[in-house]
């Protein structure tokens, strides 16, 4: 299978940084960043944890992501969402017993960043 890669730009411009986020599959998206702090915040330690997490042990749903992380449902479905909206993690709807559960799966394996300075 082949490598799925995401690669992130992010130049200074005018004495601060910025950086676009260019999506694997094809080029439907960039997502430009005017501040690296929004930058910092998706790639957090926690959600780095989580990606690993949802990588290693492959849990079936959000729920039992949370409860492997030892965290709150909300918070965790809150990065779970962040990292959606970024080509991180694809959410996969399964029924199990009547009940939708989504299960995440991380849809990266590389993540190259780009400096211009």
């Amino acid at each position: 299978m082949a490598e799925k890669t995401k690669t992130i730009y992010v130049s200074g411009k005018e004495g601060t940084f910025s950086s676009i986020i260019h999506k694997f599959k094809g080029s439907k998206k960039d997502y430009d960043y005017s501040e690296i702090s929004e930058f910092r915040q998706l790639l957090s330690n926690e959600r780095a944890r989580l990606l690993h997490i949802i990588k290693t042990k492959e849990p079936s749903s959000i729920y039992e992501l949370a409860k492997l992380l030892g965290r709150d449902f909300k918070s965790v479905r809150q990065d779970i969402r962040l990292l959606e909206k970024f080509g991180f993690v694809e959410l996969i709807a399964a029924n199990k017993n009547n009940r939708e559960r989504l299960k995440p799966v991380v849809e990266i394996d590389k993540l190259i960043v780009h400096i211009d300075i």
